[in-house]
């Protein structure tokens, strides 16, 4: 364990042996981020993975520096499907520690694959697409959306949450257990699913209890025949005897006027009937396989269309990975002390790629260069100018009026003329009287630039013309 003032080696003392800081507290906030990082370990060892990724996000807010807690945040976030974080910790992990930092083999695989990556760029937009269907009330193109996503990273935990939400909302209720059985395999910790698993249980028994009808009791009729019970509906009618002769001629009767006059013409009609719908259908189904033909194109389109795109997300996916190692590596060169080596590293960082918190931190540090850079430039020149070295004075005090030409209150563009003019660059030393007279007017500097200095530039100059 190391000083976080100086970096000494730190023993059993609650004093730093080099600088005598109190570490007491430093030492008590890393054991709690290390017994964190072993809770979860714990968790993650029993797949409780969104327990664990808690615990080692609360270890990493005692300590940033706990590196073995930062990669296996890294690694429960790609179990659990979400790539994008891991290779976001990956990245500040290698950047806090590059040497024997197994974050740079996990960053390495994942970028050498570029059909992961690919993989990756078309699971977020689809996913992001399923919102927007859900969004606009579309569940059926949101569940055909995230199926595919299933397809390519089955380990997407908010994937199968969503997808078994659809499934219960359409009363899918098997479906729905399936998917969120899926997801408490890969994350069984996960509270959002134990609670979709709950109320699907309640709304299950729920529509089990509506479905259940009370069946009618049939009214009957029970008499003994001897040592056997007879039952029969109270409604049955024996029609023994004549009554029987009577009813089947009267049958006959009606069965026969039935067929000539009922039967027979709706034959006719039902046959006539069918051709009719037949050709109907026909007509449809060549309707439909035009519009599908049509759906089919544009999907054509709409697909094509994607993978350009997806291209161009993936190479700014790379972009973005790249803008962040390189802001990690300015920041490193900035905590040891190097203006000129930062400025260096920062002109190789690609802001435009940055999200808002990394862009404050790069524009920080560039604040903060800018004005190291002009004061050592200031500095410098000034005593070049004071020892007479008016050649390197004019290129530092140059550098500094780029930047800001109104830097110690005009001081730095007044000896910059001074330099010029004893270097015989007239039109340039003219130039930057004129503009101190303009700008300060009631300063020494302006004095001596009217009354001295620009009429002997100006003498010379016109004297060259002439």
């Amino acid at each position: 364990m190391q000083c976080f003032k100086c970096g000494a080696q730190l023993g059993a003392a609650q004093t730093c042996p080099n600088c005598g800081m109190n570490v007491k507290m430093y030492k008590k906030l890393i054991a709690i981020s290390n017994y964190l990082y072993n809770l979860g370990l714990e968790r993650a060892k029993v797949r409780d993975l969104s327990g664990a990724a808690d615990s080692l996000k609360l270890s990493l807010q005692y300590y940033k520096g706990n590196i073995q807690a930062r990669n296996l945040l890294g690694l429960i976030y790609y179990e659990m499907g979400e790539t994008v974080s891991a290779l976001s910790e990956w990245v500040i992990s290698k950047n806090q520690d590059s040497k024997d930092n197994i974050a740079q083999e996990y960053l390495s695989e994942v970028q050498s694959n570029a059909s992961l990556l690919n993989v990756v760029n078309q699971t977020i937009k689809k996913y992001n697409q399923a919102l927007i269907y859900c969004q606009q009330d579309s569940e059926d193109l949101a569940v055909i959306q995230l199926k595919k996503i299933l397809s390519s990273n089955p380990r997407l935990v908010k994937a199968h949450q969503l997808l078994a939400l659809l499934y219960i909302r359409d009363h899918k209720y098997d479906l729905a257990k399936k998917s969120l059985r899926a997801a408490e395999k890969i994350d069984r910790g996960n509270t959002t699913t134990m609670r979709y698993l709950s109320e699907l249980d309640a709304l299950a028994g729920e529509d089990i209890d509506k479905s259940r009808k009370p069946k009618k009791k049939e009214s009957r009729v029970e008499y003994n025949n001897g040592t056997e019970t007879i039952i029969q509906p109270a409604n049955l009618r024996d029609n023994s005897g004549w009554m029987m002769i009577l009813n089947i001629l009267v049958g006959l009767v009606i069965g026969v006027t039935a067929t000539y006059f009922l039967i027979v013409p709706s034959i006719r009609q039902t046959v006539q009937k069918n051709a009719n719908t037949a050709v109907s259908d026909a007509n449809d189904a060549i309707a439909t396989k035009n519009q599908a033909i049509k759906e089919l194109e544009d999907q054509v389109s709409k697909l094509t269309k994607n993978v350009e795109k997806a291209q161009g997300d993936q190479e700014a996916s790379k972009t973005q990975i790249d803008s962040y190692q390189k802001l990690m590596a300015a920041v490193q060169v900035y905590q040891q002390g190097g203006v000129d080596e930062t400025k260096e590293a920062l002109a190789k960082v690609d802001a435009k790629g940055l999200d808002a918190q990394a862009k404050q931190v790069y524009d920080s540090i560039q604040t903060d260069i800018n004005s190291k850079y002009l004061e050592t430039a200031y500095t410098d020149g000034y005593n070049a100018y004071m020892g007479r070295n008016y050649q390197q004075s004019a290129e530092l005090l140059q550098k500094v009026v780029d930047v800001d030409d109104t830097y110690h209150n005009g001081d730095a563009i007044y000896y910059l003329a001074q330099s010029y003019r004893i270097i015989e660059q007239y039109e340039k030393a003219a130039e930057l009287y004129q503009k101190i007279i303009d700008e300060y007017p009631s300063s020494y500097k302006a004095n001596n630039a009217k009354n001295k200095y620009l009429p002997q530039v100006q003498q010379i100059l016109d004297a060259q013309q002439q």
